[in-house]
């Protein structure tokens, strides 16, 4: 028999969550059933999308149920099969994260190949992480040669690879705000940015306006709130704005306004668009193809922060909230 330990939700969080919205809980992993595997997990994910299925609310995922083991991303290693497609020895990447083992139906398992990356990459650059980024800035708000190129959170998981990609898509400059001195560094020297603004240090519209006088044409956001007003007001006719997310209301307790300049978009014929990443996984094999050269030759640079074991999993994700990583952040089991 394998002890499991896992993450719970012990409560819903009010506002910004707490560590006793979380428990760690000890379990009795069962047999694997005939067509499923059991998964030995090393890496998992926290991310911003989590903190609205802790609310007992709809969305495009159904809430975490409360006193039950929270999910998502993970990878790990297969350490017993009722499947003859997935073989004991494989990585996999899955959705039963929160958790040291899994016992996953074979069908919803992908073999992760590490001779192309290394096992961490596939919960990131390889992973949803860099697909966002990718689906972005060629479907959503494709970025067109010339174009100027502002993201919020430049220095957070979607956000680092973005302003690469950008990059590589033609743009002529890139835009990127982040909170604090480190972080607005970090996204010039290594993550392709030409300019960092500092949401911490001033107005986010002031600084966009300085940055880029004649305009931008697309921005994705990751924030909402005043980057999505500075950002309308900044797009250029026929500009385009990826809604990627909008963690700046993700703990509010009142219903957030809408940006009070969103009319302005039709004067310009621009367009703001959210996005699922679920409505593009079949772009996952030409992401990885062009990626993974990438990382390979390291034009493609990625950052990871990581905690160490199960129990601190509700503190990485506290942190990731809070702004506290760079790059994507991780949870190594």
């Amino acid at each position: 028999m394998i002890v499991n330990r896992e993450i719970h939700l012990a409560a819903r969080p009010v506002g910004e969550q707490l560590p006793e919205d979380f428990r760690l809980v000890s379990t009795a992993l069962p047999e694997p059933a005939e067509g499923q595997v059991v998964v030995r997990n090393t890496w998992m994910s926290v991310d911003p999308y989590m903190r609205e299925r802790m609310d007992d609310a709809e969305s495009y995922l159904p809430p975490f149920e409360l006193g039950a083991p929270m999910d998502g991303s993970a990878i790990g290693e297969v350490v017993a099969s009722r499947s003859a497609d997935v073989p004991v020895g494989a990585t996999v990447v899955h959705f039963l994260g929160w958790r040291e083992y899994a016992a996953v139906d074979a069908a919803a398992v992908t073999v992760a190949d590490l001779a192309l990356a290394p096992a961490e990459a596939w919960l990131g650059p390889l992973g949803t992480t860099g697909l966002t980024a990718y689906a972005a800035l060629t479907q959503v708000a494709p970025v067109r040669e010339g174009d100027v190129v502002f993201v919020s959170a430049a220095a957070g998981a979607v956000g680092s690879v973005a302003g690469q990609l950008a990059r590589k898509l033609g743009a002529s400059r890139v835009i990127g705000s982040a909170g604090g001195t480190l972080k607005t560094k970090k996204i010039v020297t290594d993550f392709g940015y030409d300019a960092a603004i500092d949401h911490r240090a001033g107005s986010v519209a002031g600084q966009l306006a300085e940055a880029a006088p004649g305009g931008v044409d697309v921005y994705v956001d990751h924030v909402g709130g005043d980057h999505l007003v500075a950002a309308i007001d900044a797009l250029r006719p026929g500009g385009r704005i990826a809604m990627v997310g909008a963690i700046s209301s993700y703990n509010a307790t009142e219903p957030v306004p809408g940006p009070s300049n969103l009319f302005s978009l039709a004067a310009r014929d621009a367009t703001l668009r959210g996005m699922l990443i679920n409505s593009y996984f079949h772009l996952f094999p030409e992401w990885i193809g062009r990626a993974a050269g990438w990382l390979a030759d390291g034009s493609l640079r990625t950052e990871v922060t990581v905690a160490e074991s199960i129990e601190q999993a509700p503190a990485a994700f506290l942190d990731m909230m809070r702004g506290g990583n760079v790059g994507k952040m991780l949870v190594k089991l």
